[in-house]
Order: C-alpha cells, then sequence, then structure tokens
C-alpha cells in the first residue's frame, strides 16, 4: 500500500475549489464517463474471481473426500480446468479495463493541466505590474509549476482509485453476502477498528507532516541564500555560522520527516493485523459452519479473499481523501491566480500610433501605489518631439514611477498623460507600448544565440540589420572576437560576457526596435569610466531625432540634456537646462556639487 505523502496547507474553500475543478473536467464528460464504466468492470471482474476460485477449491475438495469416502472417481480435472480459464479470462479482462481506464484517465488529467498552463500563460500577460511587484517570483513559479502539478499526479491517481475502490467494497461486501450473512456481519466488526487506527495514525502524523513540509522549506532557502551569496560568505569568513544554521534546521527536518514517515509507514502493517483479525473471525465462525454443512469449504477460501479485499479500500480511499485535500489546496492556489485582478481593458475604440511624433505633456498628475501613500503628488510638464529629457532627483523622489505611468504600467490617480495630445488611455496597451524603447539598470539576455539576443528587437530583422545595429551599438568588434561570433550562445549567467558588454547588446536591441519614445533607466550605472564612455556614445548614436528620457544618478552624464526635471518628494521643484539650474544655485546645484565633491575627495 503506498504511504501517505507530505500534508499540504488545507484550502480555505475546499468546496468551492473541488467544484471548480470538477466544472474544468466537465469539458471531458465523455472521457469520464468511460473512465467511471471500466472502472467498475474492472473491479466487478475482480471480484467475482476468488468466488469462482472457490468453486475450484470446492471441486479439488468434494473429490479427494469422495475419492477416500470411494463415493466418487475422484478429482474432475476437466471441470478444475474449465473454472481456472474462466478465472484466467476473467483477470485478464479485469486487467484490460483497468488499463484503458487508466489511459483514459491520464488523457483528462493532462488535458486539464495543458488548458490551465495555456490559461495561466495567458494570464501573466493581463495582469497589471502591481501584482509582480507584490509577490515573490518563487511564489508565482510555485503555483505556475509545483501547483499544477499536484493537481494533475492528483487528478489522475485519485479519481480512478476512488472509484475503484468503492466499487470494490461494495462488490466485495455483496459478494460476502451471498456466501455467508453470518460471517459478513463479523467480518464489519473490523470497520470501527479500521477507522479508528486511520484516524488516530493521521491525527499523530499530522502535525510532523506540517513541520517536515516547514523545515524543507526553510533549508530549501538556505541553500538558495548561501549559493547566491556564495562569494559574500567567504569574504566575511561565515562559512562556519552557515554550516551551524544549515545542521541545526536539518536535524530538525530529520527529526520531523523520520517520525512523519515512520508514522504513516505504520498504515500498512496495523492494516494487515486488521485484516488478520477478520481472517481468524472468519476461519472459526468458517469452520463451525463447515462441521455444522451450512458452508462449502471453497467458499471459506473465497471469503478470506473477500476480507482482504475489503479491508485494503478503506485505508486506500483514507489515501485519497487526503489527496483531494491536496488537489483542493493546490487548485485553490492556481485559482486565486486565475481570478486575480488584471489591468483595465483597453478602449474600444483606440487611437491610432502611425503619426505619433512624440510630444509629450503630463498634466498635474497624481499618483499612488496605495491609496493612502502619494508618490506623485502634483507633476506637470511638457515635452517637445526630439528632446532629450533627464528627470533627476534622490532615492525614492519618483523618477522610475513616472516611466511606468508614461508606459501605463500603473494609470495615474488623478491629471492625465497625453502624447501628441491624445490621452495614452485613449491608446491600445501593446500600441502605446510599442513606441518605446527601453534600456534599463539590470539587463536580460535570454538563453540563446547573440544574434537571436539582438534580433528581440525585431523578430522580422534581417541578419544584416542585426549586424549593422550592434556596428552602431559599439559591440561587432567584441562580438566578431568570441569563439562562434554572433551564433555564440548566452544567457544571463554567462561569465565570459561583462555587465558593460551585456548593456550594450542591450542597446543594439533597443535600435533595431527602432522606437519613437526612447526611455535610460539608469543604464551606465553598474559599469566602469571606459564602458561608461563606449555606453554613452551608443547611446547618443540611439537617442538621435527620438524623444528620450534618461534617468541618472550620475549627474555629469546629462549635462547635454534639452530639459533637465528635478524630482523632490514626488513633485518637479526645478526645471530647466544644466546650466540654467546650476546658476539658481538651488537643489539642483547642491546635487551636482556633492557629486563633484564625493569625486574629488
Amino acid at each position: 500500500m503506498p504511504r501517505r505523502g507530505p500534508s499540504f496547507e488545507k484550502a480555505k474553500d475546499f468546496k468551492g475549489s473541488i467544484r471548480r475543478v470538477f466544472h474544468y473536467m466537465s469539458n471531458y464528460k465523455l472521457s469520464l464517463i468511460f473512465v467511471f464504466l471500466f472502472s467498475i468492470l474492472s473491479a466487478v471482474f475482480a471480484i467475482i474471481g476468488p468466488k469462482i476460485l472457490g468453486q475450484a477449491t470446492t471441486e479439488i475438495f468434494n473429490g479427494l473426500v469422495g475419492k477416500v469416502m470411494g463415493t466418487s472417481a475422484g478429482i474432475d480435472f476437466s471441470k478444475i480446468a474449465g473454472i481456472l480459464l474462466t478465472l484466467l479470462g476473467l483477470y485478464l479482462l479485469s486487467m484490460l479495463f483497468s488499463y484503458i481506464q487508466g489511459f483514459l484517465m491520464v488523457g483528462v488529467s493532462q488535458k486539464l493541466t495543458f488548458k490551465l498552463r495555456c490559461q495561466i500563460s495567458d494570464k501573466f500577460h493581463r495582469l497589471p505590474l502591481r501584482y509582480y511587484e507584490t509577490k515573490t517570483t518563487g511564489e508565482i513559479l510555485s503555483r505556475v509549476t509545483n501547483d499544477v502539478d499536484v493537481m494533475s499526479q492528483t487528478l489522475d491517481q485519485t479519481i480512478s482509485q476512488l472509484l475503484t475502490q468503492l466499487t470494490t467494497m461494495i462488490g466485495v461486501f455483496v459478494m460476502m453476502l451471498s456466501i455467508n450473512v453470518f460471517m459478513t456481519i463479523a467480518v464489519l466488526v473490523i470497520i470501527p477498528i479500521s477507522l479508528f487506527l486511520i484516524s488516530f495514525i493521521v491525527s499523530k502524523s499530522q502535525r510532523y507532516f506540517a513541520d517536515q513540509q516547514k523545515y524543507l522549506g526553510k533549508i530549501n532557502g538556505q541553500i538558495e541564500e548561501n549559493y547566491a551569496g556564495a562569494e559574500i560568505v567567504k569574504i566575511f569568513n561565515q562559512k562556519d555560522t552557515v554550516i551551524e544554521e544549515f545542521n541545526k534546521t536539518n536535524q530538525k527536518l530529520y527529526q520531523s520527516a523520520w517520525k512523519s514517515q515512520f508514522l504513516s509507514g505504520l498504515m500498512h502493517p496495523m492494516m494487515m493485523f486488521v485484516g488478520n483479525i477478520g481472517y481468524v473471525l472468519v476461519s472459526i465462525l468458517g469452520g463451525y459452519m463447515v462441521i455444522q454443512e451450512k458452508i462449502a469449504v471453497g467458499d471459506i477460501l473465497s471469503f478470506t479473499q473477500y476480507v482482504r479485499n475489503f479491508t485494503n479500500p478503506i485505508a486506500q480511499i483514507a489515501q485519497s481523501m487526503n489527496m483531494i485535500q491536496q488537489l483542493a489546496a493546490a487548485s485553490e492556489r492556481v485559482f486565486q491566480f486565475l481570478d486575480a485582478k488584471e489591468e483595465v481593458k483597453d478602449t474600444k475604440n483606440p487611437k491610432n500610433v502611425d503619426s505619433i511624433e512624440g510630444n509629450i505633456s503630463f498634466d498635474h498628475v497624481q499618483f499612488g501605489y496605495q491609496s493612502n501613500k502619494t508618490v506623485i503628488h502634483d507633476f506637470s510638464a511638457n515635452i517637445k518631439k526630439g528632446q532629450k529629457i533627464a528627470i533627476v532627483g534622490p532615492t525614492g523622489a519618483g523618477k522610475t514611477t513616472m516611466v511606468k505611468l508614461l508606459m501605463r504600467f500603473y494609470d495615474v490617480d488623478r491629471g492625465s498623460i497625453r502624447i501628441d495630445n491624445i490621452d495614452i488611455k485613449d491608446f491600445k496597451r501593446d500600441d502605446l507600448r510599442n513606441l518605446f524603447g527601453m534600456v534599463l539598470q539590470d539587463t536580460w539576455l535570454y538563453s540563446d544565440t547573440i544574434r537571436e539576443n539582438i534580433r528581440y528587437g525585431n523578430l522580422n530583422a534581417t541578419n544584416e540589420q542585426v549586424e549593422d545595429v550592434a556596428i552602431m551599438a559599439k559591440i561587432d568588434h567584441f562580438i566578431r572576437t568570441l569563439p562562434q561570433g554572433y551564433d555564440m550562445v548566452v544567457n544571463e549567467a554567462s561569465d565570459n560576457i561583462s555587465e558593460g558588454q551585456k548593456q550594450l547588446l542591450t542597446i543594439a536591441r533597443v535600435i533595431l526596435k527602432d522606437p519613437k519614445i526612447l526611455i535610460l533607466d539608469e543604464a551606465t550605472s553598474s559599469v566602469d569610466t571606459r564602458m561608461e564612455i563606449l555606453i554613452q556614445k551608443a547611446m547618443d548614436k540611439l537617442m538621435e531625432g527620438r524623444t528620450s528620457f534618461i534617468i541618472a544618478h550620475r549627474l555629469s552624464t546629462i549635462r547635454n540634456a534639452d530639459l533637465i526635471l528635478v524630482m523632490k518628494d514626488g513633485d518637479i521643484v526645478e526645471q530647466g537646462n544644466h546650466e540654467q539650474l546650476l546658476s539658481k544655485n538651488g537643489f539642483y546645484a547642491t546635487l551636482y556639487n556633492s557629486q563633484f565633491e564625493e569625486v574629488e575627495s
């Protein structure tokens, strides 16, 4: 008998979650009907087997007794052969039907998980940025992978198993009644004992399974942290501390794991013990009835087989109910993701973006990530097409927030943002975001060739266009020095490409997209001075003729901006070009001079 698996957190809405799972499964009604039918047929043919086997035993017993007593010629082997062939045919049919129902159930569970994964993938792109900023990556991935896998495995194992075990219990009970009512009543005495033992073990092991999951999560977290921060651990010489903390958690995991597994492992021997009690009762009562000639010897053999077939499903059903709890918990988490609030739908009559030039205005914009905490209080600015706009200010001033509002990752609470005098809410989001190209502080390369990473900016670009933009981004020479050149496979973990070179690849990607509006968010903050100059030249080429927003902490990089917006506490406190702002000797001048003094010191 399979052991009970790890305990999952119980679903808050068990009935609602299970009802919704079955609603999804209703799309496969025909397959489920056949699963139900073949499960019953498989169980029925298996149930009939012991009864027929008892007939063969009775025939052998009667033949031997008759031979001894001289009342018959002995055992009729031809009749026994016919009985055994019938028995073989029944068991083969049972196996065939079991295989068919298993095949159909796997198909249903895999189709269901395929549909769920498609819905989850679509949902990813309809969720607002706010959702991802309030959830950890691990939590989201767990719902998409682990929880969907749990649903698949549980559906595959539980539905057909429950049908089979319930059919087996009912069928075996009927067969036992058909053999002898008094022995059946005697066997029913063991059911309360079985239920008591199962509930006792589950209640004792539940806490240890919960602890096992908790400490397993902790130990995985420690491993992940220590792996990611291996360099820091070595720098601060904290190896012994890390090992000690890991050993403590590992010891707690060991204690909870062996207790939970030991207790769940008791389930099978205890059920065997209960079954043996049934065998004893059947043997005593059956022997007495044989002496009284009220029952055949073969029926005793059949009945003992039925006793085993009657007690095993009880434990199996208990196991299935635990798995259904897992199904409810996992499905609830998946449905919570699918039900998460989506972005506000696009306008029904969107404006066309083909003729957009790039004039942008912020009109008394007010915004807060939370209703009771305003981040942008009263932001107003007018930007003409082709201008280079720098947004500067201390950390938390709202610089990056303005970019998120501009691309409609969030909607403003008050005021408006307009492009060419059209409110950005009047565009489709996809069309609006196609107007922009972004170069961020954190580069992103996916696992593919350098050529395809650049082509991500325009999937229809030719190889020649990819190489042309690489030349413009000052990265072509470096690419050609690599072993496979443009066909070299890279990813985020590639250690033969520096952060600055990755940044140049992302700039080439944006050049290939050819956006009308450009956003540079701290694009040079993590590179050395030499690479910064190279990246700056590439960005200057990229910004030619485009409305460009530059977010920077290094004020020396934005001295040639057409307009500098100085933000503080969510408001524009100063605006003008570099010389104008310095001459005012205000907040910008203070920021600039403080950085200059830091460099000098």
